[in-house]
């Protein structure tokens, strides 16, 4: 049996006030495009279809596209679970419609783990469908006050499964949790989203280790753990510039007869790369540095001037329109709209916007002495508009 395997497409995400809606659905046709070659016989999406709970009507009908052209143009069965970013319940609706068609969407968690049975010329292949859960959730679903953590949580809900197991045949789990291996050091990424505050998050490999397969979302960096058969397909896209170096896409997995199984990454090329660029602003546009990239990726600048530079924002967006981020003296500038006021700009004084203004033109903060003028200007004006 040939399985698709992705996840963490996070629809409608938003960095810096960039909406990578039209990047998302320029990789969904590249998608299909491996699905038209591979021809798997099952999709797996192991969580955080969408990035926020609430998400954009654009993501809401990007999804629906997608998961239609699955089952109407090459039904394919496909198996979702939730992650930590989905609205469980959202996601959930009219799961039980559509499981008629073969599309399984497992959101909200019960008492009984969904267990999705396919065959092949092997026998059975049994998907369990495992989505994210908190753990006071799994504490108040099965009425067990020893559960205070995620493995806490993760080791009952196996035991669950392990009392459904058939040893003989193929199992396959799909799940959305923060595994590890102790002697291993994930690669982890700036865009994923911690699972606990204070607590435990992780979970041991050794409780999923019977599985012929485990298809894991959550990291967004295609990796393994301990095993070629415990991963994590990565994410769709790079959703921040830590995964600048790293290459995206889907795994395939071929699974045979029981204990045989290999694999391959399909490598996905976006429309927009995130690119990590660095010297001396004069450089970085200069024509004999830019000809050699796109200049409408993603783009973090790295600035080594050491004087003082006028507006060096302006000049880096004339050549790399999509810029998001500047570092300038070890400090990091998240760009936005070089005259756009953050936040609820009507509750700040005139001097705290000038200060955020100046920041953004000038890549550095507004002097003492100078801060000092400006209150004296913004006074000045003020009494001039009071006596007119």
């Amino acid at each position: 049996m040939k399985i698709l395997h992705t996840g963490d497409w996070h629809l409608g995400k938003v960095i810096n006030e960039f909406s990578l809606l039209p990047d998302q659905k320029y990789i969904l046709s590249k998608f299909f495009d491996i699905v038209s070659l591979e021809q798997p016989d099952v999709i797996i999406i192991s969580g955080d279809i969408y990035d926020r709970s609430i998400p954009p009507k654009e993501a809401v009908e990007l999804l629906n596209a997608t998961l239609t052209r699955i089952i109407e143009e090459f039904s394919i069965p496909t198996l979702i679970v939730s992650g930590n970013h989905d609205s469980q319940e959202r996601l959930s609706f009219g799961n039980k419609v559509l499981e008629h068609k073969k599309l399984y969407i497992e959101g909200v968690i019960s008492s009984n783990i969904k267990k999705v049975i396919l065959e092949d010329e092997f026998g059975n292949v049994n998907f369990y469908l495992l989505p994210y859960v908190h753990p006071v959730l799994i504490r108040n679903l099965l009425n067990d006050d020893s559960i205070h953590d995620h493995s806490d949580a993760f080791n009952a809900l196996i035991k669950q499964i392990k009392d459904d197991f058939n040893p003989n045949e193929r199992n396959v789990l799909i799940n959305h949790n923060f595994i590890i291996y102790s002697n291993e050091e994930n690669e982890l990424s700036e865009s994923e989203r911690s699972l606990s505050i204070g607590g435990t998050d992780f979970v041991d490999v050794t409780l999923i280790e019977d599985f012929d397969y485990v298809a894991l979302g959550h990291l967004h960096r295609t990796q393994k753990v301990k095993k070629d058969n415990i991963r994590y397909s990565g994410s769709l896209l790079k959703y921040s510039f830590s995964e600048h170096d790293s290459d995206k896409g889907v795994v395939i997995v071929d699974l045979k007869q029981k204990g045989e199984f290999n694999y391959h990454f399909v490598k996905l090329t976006p429309l927009k790369d995130m690119k990590i660029i660095k010297g001396k602003l004069n450089d970085l546009v200069s024509p004999s540095y830019y000809k050699e990239i796109n200049c409408e990726d993603y783009i973090f600048a790295i600035l080594t001037d050491e004087d003082d530079l006028y507006d060096p924002i302006s000049s880096l967006r004339a050549i790399y329109p999509n810029i998001m981020r500047i570092q300038r003296n070890n400090q990091i500038m998240n760009i936005e709209s070089g005259t756009k006021a953050n936040g609820d700009f009507k509750k700040k004084s005139k001097t705290v916007l000038f200060k955020e203004f100046y920041n953004n033109i000038m890549s550095q903060e507004l002097s003492e002495n100078k801060l000092a003028l400006i209150e004296l200007i913004i006074d000045e004006v003020d009494r001039s508009e009071v006596k007119s």
